[in-house]
């Protein structure tokens, strides 16, 4: 399975870090963002690594390489310097991905282990949810019966990791396009499980929140 680490964004609450580096490129512990996904997919079994780029994008691909010097193999998928969001960005890069593939984003830190990240025949979609952090107090989706809900009182936040099938994307056009409402499209069928983890996980949003996680 290949596993697609969505790193494109600008990084705008990030500002001033991210005018002159991206955003996986920003470090805790003297170790980026990026490297920590590359090690934990390396754990988990998963060597080849789709990365999508945009602002900055240059100098991920500088930074990392192909890959060998992590025991992976990468591949760059470029947009443009507006990106194409999750959705559009996951679209973008379709024809690189296995079926199914992992998809985690750039800019968290968590110690979730991706060899238990499972996707059930059938289904389209496994997302991985969190508690709600601070600044996300209202969550996104809710788990009934191990399947993803949008409604629901007891909703989590979704953390950015997920397992999916390239069905999914059926009928999209390229372009820029969030994933959210794909998601609770195919939720409403029946198609998307979800898991609640509970281990270390953070999103570094804003200048402040990687400082305190640093201190």
């Amino acid at each position: 399975m290949k596993a697609m680490i969505l790193a494109a964004g600008r990084g705008e609450r990030m500002r001033p870090l991210t005018d002159t580096t991206p955003k996986p490129l920003l470090k805790i512990n003297d170790k980026s963002l990026i490297e920590y996904h590359i090690e934990s997919l390396n754990r988990a079994g998963v060597y080849q690594l789709v990365i999508n780029t945009g602002w900055l994008g240059e100098q991920i691909k500088a930074f990392l390489g192909d890959g060998s010097r992590y025991g992976a193999t990468i591949e760059y998928s470029i947009e443009p310097q507006t990106a194409f969001e999750t959705g559009g960005g996951i679209f973008h890069a379709l024809s690189r991905l296995s079926d199914p593939f992992i998809v985690v984003n750039g800019d968290i830190w968590t110690d979730y282990d991706f060899s238990v990240l499972k996707l059930q025949p059938q289904k389209l979609a496994h997302l991985v949810l969190v508690d709600n952090p601070p600044q996300h107090p209202a969550g996104d989706f809710a788990i009934v019966d191990g399947l993803a809900c949008s409604e629901g009182e007891q909703k989590l936040t979704f953390s950015g990791i997920g397992c999916y099938r390239k069905a999914l994307f059926k009928g999209q056009e390229p372009g820029s396009f969030p994933l959210a409402p794909i998601l609770k499209r195919f939720m409403s069928m029946g198609e998307v499980t979800a898991e609640y983890y509970t281990g270390m996980w953070n999103d570094i949003g804003t200048p402040e929140r990687l400082q305190q996680i640093n201190a």
